[in-house]
């Protein structure tokens, strides 16, 4: 290699591919209601970093309000972006509500806790 050339490491590289790849996901709670405290925020972006682990992914922004959140995702080829999602939803909705049953239950009824569509940008 070249001695001017520095590697960028926003750029990744496997045995037989070379990528970046990045995701601007958007989240809604059922019926646009606002259950997000600064707590919970903070809770779900614990948990989706979580997940993002376990797929091989970084969670590298998240950024809520009231009413949705927002994630930047870095992903290999090998990911799927509608199962990650799927991840993210299930498993955020689960442990949300079992870690703030009474809050929650004051915005959102029944057994969804996310709208069932999202926002993808990459």
């Amino acid at each position: 290699m070249s001695p001017r050339w520095e590697p960028n490491p926003n750029i990744h590289r496997g045995r037989t591919v070379t990528y970046t790849l990045h995701a601007h996901l958007v989240f809604t709670p059922k019926y646009r209601r606002g259950p997000f405290t600064d707590e919970i925020l903070r809770r779900c972006e614990e948990v989706m970093r979580s997940v993002c682990a376990d797929f091989e992914t970084e969670l590298v922004e998240f950024n809520g309000e009231r009413d949705h959140v927002h994630l930047l995702v870095h992903y290999p080829p090998k990911v799927s972006i509608s199962k990650l999602v799927g991840s993210l939803k299930g498993v955020s909705a689960r442990r949300l509500r079992q870690e703030h049953p009474e809050h929650i239950r004051k915005y959102l009824w029944g057994a969804h806790f996310w709208s069932p569509s999202y926002f993808a940008a990459s």
